[in-house]
């Protein structure tokens, strides 16, 4: 694309699953994340590896999670993958005797060895071949808060660190790099100023903003949803290589700048300054055709039908069919016309993002950017011929010769934006505030939560000013122990779970366990600080700490403070 096309295209998807390994096997647990495995990232990685074998960057952002990095590269995870590949592989030559299902099961068959295959060469860890296509360029690796802790809400800034440091810390781990943009879980964000807590603490506070915490760590971009950008406030005009305070009037005067429009990144910076880390906004119309009941392409009647499987947890062999039709209604699925559908609809994905680019530019004279954050797990997990769409997207808007396909580091290396914004508080949720995560029902988890961060800070404090020793030693080994089910009771999962309903008891159940840890581990830290050792201690606390799921295993506490 020549300097002066159209625009960008920044792809952005967002790879996440709560810390489900060895916590059952259908549907919250091992099979969950095995099946993210080949239905999810080995089909991403290999769609990255076609395209450059055609000489092709990828040129999307995908996010891994840290809770998700832990999983994938857990001790036994890869031997776990394996046998469960191999339990899909019998499952589709069982059902080679039913006659009405044995053409398909035939065609599962021949996925699964290829996968079989596929595996074998990355010894069933997917996660260093997507680095290095890292390393290269050819998409960017986005790190995020350790267990996708819910900033705005949590009581305390030091909270946000310790999630945030935790996160990058084990992404760098993982990688072999730090990365320096994020994905902010629910893409929940909070501007700097007075807070009250919504639960429990009853008292104002001057809390910093969530973009300030996420500079102060070294992150340098991240994604909200539109609506906060519709707010925006102008802050700063960035021009002839220096920055300029301006009035909130500006957003107004200037349109052509993007001020409320998702067509163009800002830096953001709730504290009055002029710089701070990017954000990039969900651009909604090209969200609505995925996500939309109504117009979203998954709903095609070729496509598989996620909901309905052949004995529980076993294959898929029905189509959509239609929207309306019951379980009970579908029609096998027939993959030799899906090729097609899967081309008129990346097409149409395409024309409408270079169509937005185009209006753009004539109606601003600058190059914009469209951005399109998605849940990695639609493309593939829910939506199985998502991994397909996007690649045909991917190489149309690749022919497209006012169209530049780039991560959105590479954006940014190369066209900085201009401005600065104050955003306001919100989510991509319902509503777009917090109320998928904050309802009546969950009152009492923040209540909890609350109360376990600052019993946390407060034994935090005390090791600090412990003189050094066995004893303190041993506290902050606990203390450690305590940080990592902290994190993962701060996971936004567990209200979300609670709020659809789908899983409300495994929502409590998995809420309730981490706090029970957390509160016995602190217990043990407060006996040993106090020098009221039990004699147990220290087989309690193996106990306590779970060896199966050895996440988070040395979070760097210096990062609460």
């Amino acid at each position: 694309m020549s300097a002066e096309g159209g625009g960008s295209f920044v792809l952005v998807l967002h790879g996440h699953m709560p810390w489900v390994l060895h916590h059952g096997r259908w549907p919250h647990g091992d099979h969950w994340l095995f099946d993210a495995v080949l239905d999810v990232y080995l089909p991403l990685l290999e769609m990255v590896d076609g395209l450059a074998a055609q000489g092709l960057d990828a040129g999307f952002s995908l996010g891994l999670t840290p809770v998700l990095l832990e999983q994938l590269r857990a001790p036994g995870a890869a031997a776990g993958l394996a046998a469960h590949l191999e339990a899909r592989l019998t499952q589709a030559r069982a059902d080679q005797a039913n006659p009405s299902l044995a053409g398909l099961a035939a065609w599962w068959e021949a996925r699964f060895c290829r996968q079989r295959d596929h595996l074998s060469e990355l010894n069933h860890d997917v996660v260093p071949a997507l680095a290095e296509h890292a390393k290269a360029g050819r998409i960017e690796l986005l790190s995020s808060f350790a267990a996708h802790g819910f900033a705005p809400l949590l009581l305390h800034d030091a909270s946000i660190r310790g999630q945030l440091r935790t996160g990058l810390d084990i992404s760098e781990r993982h990688l072999g790099f730090r990365p320096r943009g994020i994905w902010l879980p629910e893409c929940a964000f909070r501007p700097a100023g007075a807070w009250t807590p919504p639960v429990l603490h009853g008292d104002s506070r001057q809390r910093r903003g969530v973009d300030q915490i996420l500079a102060d760590e070294g992150v340098t971009h991240f994604v909200v949803d539109h609506h906060l950008f519709e707010r925006a406030r102008s802050e700063a005009v960035h021009e002839g290589g220096g920055a300029q305070k301006v009035g909130w009037e500006r957003a107004g005067q200037e349109p052509w700048r993007g001020w409320r429009s998702p067509m163009r990144p800002h830096r953001v910076n709730t504290e009055g300054g002029l710089d701070g880390p990017v954000a990039f906004a969900r651009h909604p119309e090209l969200s609505e055709q995925v996500w939309s009941a109504d117009v979203g392409y998954p709903g095609d009647p070729t496509y598989l039908e996620f909901h309905k499987r052949h004995g529980g947890d076993g294959l898929r062999y029905w189509r959509v069919t239609d929207r309306t039709t019951d379980l009970g209604g579908k029609a096998p699925y027939d993959s030799r016309p899906v090729a097609d559908v899967v081309y008129r609809h990346a097409r149409h994905f395409a024309d409408t993002v270079r169509d937005r680019l185009g209006a753009w530019r004539q109606q601003t004279g600058r190059a914009g950017v469209v951005c399109a954050p998605f849940d990695a797990e639609l493309f593939g997990h829910w939506w199985f011929e998502g991994p397909d769409f996007l690649r045909e997207v991917l190489l149309a808007l690749h022919h497209e010769p006012d169209v530049r396909v780039e991560t959105a580091e590479a954006r940014l290396a190369r066209d900085p934006p201009d401005t600065t914004v104050w955003l306001p508080e919100g989510t991509w949720g319902e509503g777009g505030d917090h109320r998928v995560w904050l309802e009546p029902s969950s009152e009492w988890t923040w209540e909890a939560a609350y109360r376990a961060e600052d019993r946390f800070l407060g034994l935090l404090q005390q090791a600090r000013a412990a003189p050094e020793g066995l004893s303190t030693l041993r506290a902050w080994d606990l203390l450690r122990k305590a940080a990592r089910e902290l994190l993962l009771l701060q996971a936004s999962d567990w209200n979300f779970v609670i709020h659809t309903g789908g899983a409300v008891d495994y929502g409590h159940r998995r809420f309730c366990d981490h706090l029970g840890r957390f509160d016995m581990i602190c217990t043990m830290a407060a006996d040993v600080l106090a020098g009221r050792s039990p004699a147990d201690w220290e087989l309690q606390a193996e106990l306590l700490y779970d060896a199966r799921c050895p996440a988070f295993a040395n979070p760097p506490l210096d990062a609460w403070r």
